[in-house]
C-alpha cells in the first residue's frame, strides 16, 4: 500500500441512498425473475470533509436493498465513527470481527458481511480523493499505469439473446456470456444463435447461477462443449463439497467458474488451492470491498488460476471492479451487466468507454466517477 492507503482515518458520518429502476426487459436467470435493478450507495464522510462512494450488492430478494440500508445506517456509524482508524484494511477487519457473533445470532451473514464490504469500497474512494491518487494506484502503488480492463457483457437472457448480443457488439463489446440452466434443447438453440451473431473466434461463456446437480452439470458441460465455450460458471451449488467440483472439473470439459457466492479468505483459499474453480469471480460489494478481494486475486494468480471480479449492480460497484482487476492484473475480464439500467450510468459519472472491448482507467483521484443524485432523483426510494 502506498502512505495515503495508511494515513490515519476518522469518519465522522456515514449515509446510506437507496434506488429502484424498471429492469426492461427483465432480468432472467435459473432461479428467478429480477424484475427492477435495486442499488445501495454508501457515502462515508471524514471529520475533515472528504469523502467517498461505495456500494452494496442488494440484487436478492426483492426488498433486499431497503433492508441492507436499514442495516447500514444501524449497525455501521456506531462502530465506524469516531474512531481512528490507520487504513481501509484495519476498518474492513475491525467491523468484521465485531459484527461475527451478530451475524450468527441473527442469521444474515450474508447482509452484515456486503454493507462493510460497500462501507470498504467508500473508504477507498475518499482516500483517494484525499490524496489524489487513483484507487487502483493505492491497492497497487508499483503499478505506473494499469493495462486496458478487458470486460465481457454478461446476463445475456434465454429470450432472444442473439439481439442483445449484437447490439452489445455494436458498442464496442468483444467477449459475451449466456444464461444458461433453462432445459438442453433451449440452451443449445440459444448457443447456436450466439455463435451465429458473434461469430467463432469471439470469447463465449456460460453461466447456470446453481441450476444442476452433479451429473446434470456433467452432462451439460459436454453436451456444450462443442460451442468452444470459454467457462461454465456456477454449474451446481455454491456449497458444493470440493470434492464434488473436483470430479466436476475432471468428468465434463469445461474450465469451471464460480466465486460470487463464497464469503471470507479461507472460503476462497480453499477454492483456490483445490481442484475444480480454474477462474474466481468475487463480488467486492457482497464480500471483501477491496480490502478483502484484493487478496483473493493475488492468491489467485499465484496458483496460476484467473480472476474475473463479478458484478451485477450500479456504476459504483462496476467502476470499483474495474480498479480491482487493474491492480491485480493477469489474464480475464470484468462483467458488465449488458441488460438496460439507468444506474449504471447516473450513480457513476462520467460513463465509461469501451475500445475493443476493454476500458482505460485513467489518474482521476479515488474511483474517478461521481453519482449523479438529481439525475437519479426519480429512482430513488425513501427509507
Amino acid at each position: 500500500m502506498t502512505a495515503a492507503a495508511t494515513t490515519d482515518l476518522r469518519l465522522e458520518r456515514i449515509e446510506a441512498i437507496v434506488f429502484r429502476a424498471p429492469a426492461d426487459p427483465p432480468v432472467q436467470t435459473s432461479f428467478g425473475i429480477m424484475r427492477d435493478r435495486p442499488a445501495l450507495l454508501l457515502r462515508a464522510i471524514a471529520d475533515d470533509g472528504a469523502e467517498g462512494w461505495g456500494e452494496v450488492w442488494c440484487n436478492f430478494p426483492t426488498v433486499g436493498a431497503e433492508h441492507r440500508a436499514r442495516m447500514a445506517l444501524t449497525y455501521l456509524p456506531p462502530l465506524a465513527c469516531g474512531p481512528q482508524w490507520t487504513s481501509p484494511q484495519h476498518c474492513f477487519e475491525t467491523l468484521s470481527a465485531r459484527l461475527a457473533v451478530l451475524a450468527i445470532q441473527c442469521g444474515e451473514p450474508g447482509p452484515l458481511a456486503q454493507i462493510v464490504a460497500g462501507l470498504d469500497i467508500a473508504l477507498w474512494d475518499l482516500l483517494g480523493r484525499r490524496h489524489g491518487l487513483p484507487v487502483w494506484k493505492l491497492l497497487a502503488p508499483d503499478l505506473t499505469a494499469p493495462a486496458p480492463v478487458p470486460l465481457y457483457a454478461s446476463g445475456l437472457n434465454p429470450t432472444a439473446p442473439g439481439k442483445l448480443a449484437a447490439a452489445k457488439r455494436a458498442e464496442g463489446y468483444r467477449a459475451f456470456k449466456l444464461k444458461v440452466g433453462f432445459g438442453a434443447d433451449r440452451d443449445e438453440a440459444n448457443l447456436t444463435a450466439m455463435r451465429e451473431v458473434i461469430g467463432p473466434a469471439a470469447p463465449l461463456m456460460v453461466d447456470a447461477n446453481q441450476a444442476w446437480d452433479l451429473d446434470e452439470a456433467i452432462a451439460a458441460g459436454r453436451r456444450m462443449v462443442r460451442h468452444d465455450l470459454g467457462w461454465l460458471e456456477e454449474p451446481v451449488r455454491a456449497d458444493t463439497p470440493l470434492a464434488d467440483w473436483a470430479r466436476l472439473a475432471r468428468e465434463q470439459p469445461l474450465p469451471l467458474a464460480g466465486g460470487e457466492n463464497l464469503a471470507g479468505l479461507d472460503a476462497f483459499d480453499a477454492h483456490i488451492g483445490a481442484e475444480g474453480l480454474s477462474i474466481l469471480q468475487p463480488d467486492l460489494g457482497k464480500w471483501g470491498g477491496f480490502s478483502g478481494c484484493l487478496a483473493v486475486g493475488r492468491h489467485t494468480l499465484a496458483q496460476g488460476k484467473r480472476f474475473c471480479p463479478h458484478w451485477l449492480g450500479a456504476g459504483i460497484g462496476l467502476t470499483a471492479s474495474f480498479h480491482l482487476k487493474a491492480a491485480v492484473g493477469g489474464p480475464g475480464y470484468v462483467e458488465v451487466d449488458a441488460n438496460p439500467n439507468p444506474l449504471r450510468d447516473l450513480l457513476a459519472m462520467p460513463v465509461f468507454s469501451l475500445e475493443e472491448g476493454a476500458v482505460h482507467l485513467g489518474t482521476k483521484p479515488g474511483l474517478g466517477v461521481q453519482p449523479d443524485l438529481g439525475a437519479a432523483q426519480a429512482f430513488r426510494i425513501a427509507l
